[in-house]
């Protein structure tokens, strides 16, 4: 979403960075509540350890996004997603060491 807004509805960068973070909070809010309601799986201190790396982080971003011009964020985006996409490309072009493994210690 945040290239279509960028270059399709002509946002400004730092505009569109709290505008995407204000979508992705109602959007993981809703999926982890559903998936609360309904796996009854979620697990809590995963949940607590994400939200806590999340404060942190949004708190180093938005300092970085403050002292960084918009061509430089803009840079750093487009750099993170060919990054997210090698390793994709990676993991599904390279096979595993092991196909099928079981972690010792945790039971089925």
């Amino acid at each position: 979403m945040v290239p279509a807004m960028i270059y399709l509805l002509g946002m400004p960068t730092k505009v569109v960075v709290g505008t995407s973070l204000f979508q992705i909070i109602f959007v993981t809010a809703f999926t982890t509540l559903m998936h609360a309601v309904t796996n009854q799986t979620v697990d809590i201190l995963l949940a607590l350890l994400l939200i806590l790396g999340g404060v942190i982080g949004a708190q180093v971003g938005t300092q970085v996004g403050v002292r960084l011009k918009a061509e430089q964020l803009r840079i750093l985006l487009a750099l993170l997603v060919l990054a997210v996409s090698f390793k994709i490309a990676l993991d599904l072009l390279l096979q595993p060491a092991e196909l099928y493994s079981v972690m010792p210690g945790v039971l089925p």
